[in-house]
């Protein structure tokens, strides 16, 4: 079985999540103006973490699997040749939302791009369009 996700969707997730990853808890207070220091706090209204599930929940079931079994991989808990079984468990083991399971993995983006290189998918290919 052939992964059931187009790889630019991958690099798309990988993008948005590298962006999330790189954002930081609020140190300063309401009123303190933004520098360059706070340009990667994460603020109320950053649209990057919404704009991410938004986009994970918009893909089909297949492609959620996909999705998860890609990060697996690059996670070390499959090997790239175990891919069907990976997405077969994905399926049979999604008890909640895709987004909330994946932004609650820390490394998100790095298991994703070491899975989409394990699988033989230029990530570089996969993202260009996208950056």
């Amino acid at each position: 079985m052939p992964l059931q996700i187009a790889p630019e969707k991958v690099a798309q997730v990988i993008v948005r999540a590298r962006e999330f990853d790189s954002k930081v808890a609020r140190w300063d207070g309401p009123g303190d103006s933004r520098d360059s220091d706070s340009i990667l706090e994460s603020r109320s209204g950053d649209a990057t973490e919404a704009e991410l599930r938004e986009f994970i929940r918009g893909l089909n079931e297949d492609e959620q699997a996909s999705l998860v079994a890609v990060m697996w991989i690059g996670r070390d808990s499959f090997d790239a040749s175990e891919l069907e079984e990976a997405i077969a468990t994905a399926r049979a083991e999604a008890t909640g939302p895709t987004d909330d399971y994946l932004l609650g993995v820390p490394l998100l983006s790095d298991f994703l791009e070491d899975g989409l290189d394990a699988l033989g998918i230029s990530v570089e290919d996969a993202e260009q369009g996208i950056l």
